[in-house]
């Protein structure tokens, strides 16, 4: 298949700034790009369209980002708490998905979409997890979601204590009788 000549009317993350023709592959800009007008097709029509409204375009452009970056500031090191069933092992039962998150982001003052949670892969075990959230093209802030059985397992992992198997791990005795460090490594010298 041919690739499409598209006009971008925003920033797209590893595909070009506003105002650029891209080519792209036809379903990219038929199932994503053209339904969330993120660009116009390359026709003489649309780039005569986009040259006259390209200024309007950028000031909107620029009103939009002045306003996510306004609200990154304000909810800057936020951090959010989801309680899952998990097993010993803190293996959750289940995931913790990007609509978890922008649920519990708006529950926490900070109202998005699950589609501008920036999710690489699925949470699966209890902790804290780093989360990116795009605003604006231009600006995404980092979210940190903390994922615990309970809200006191939450308190406890924010304090950096370790919980589940690793925290009974970490308190089992090192030396049960079995191991010596320095017993018959090395002969005594007098």
């Amino acid at each position: 298949m041919a690739a499409v000549e598209l006009i971008l009317l925003q920033r797209v993350e590893k595909l070009g700034q506003m105002g650029e023709i891209v080519k792209v592959k036809p379903g990219f800009a038929r199932n994503f790009l053209l339904p969330q007008k993120k660009a116009l097709r390359a026709t003489k029509e649309n780039r005569s369209y986009f040259d006259n409204q390209k200024a309007q375009l950028e000031a909107q452009n620029l009103r939009r980002k002045e306003e996510a970056e306004r609200v990154a500031e304000r909810v800057s090191g936020l951090s959010v708490v989801i309680i899952r069933q998990a097993g010993e092992s803190g293996s959750l039962y289940g995931s913790v998905s990007n609509r978890d998150i922008a649920e519990a982001s708006t529950q926490a003052g900070l109202t998005i979409d699950r589609s501008q949670v920036v999710l690489d892969h699925p949470i699966k075990t209890l902790g804290l997890t780093r989360v990116r959230v795009v605003l604006h093209p231009e600006v995404s802030l980092a979210v940190t979601v903390n994922v615990a059985r309970s809200p006191e397992e939450a308190e406890r992992q924010v304090r950096g204590e370790l919980v589940g198997a690793a925290a009974e791990r970490d308190e089992a005795p090192v030396t049960d009788g079995m191991f010596d460090p320095g017993a018959g490594d090395q002969p005594d010298v007098p």
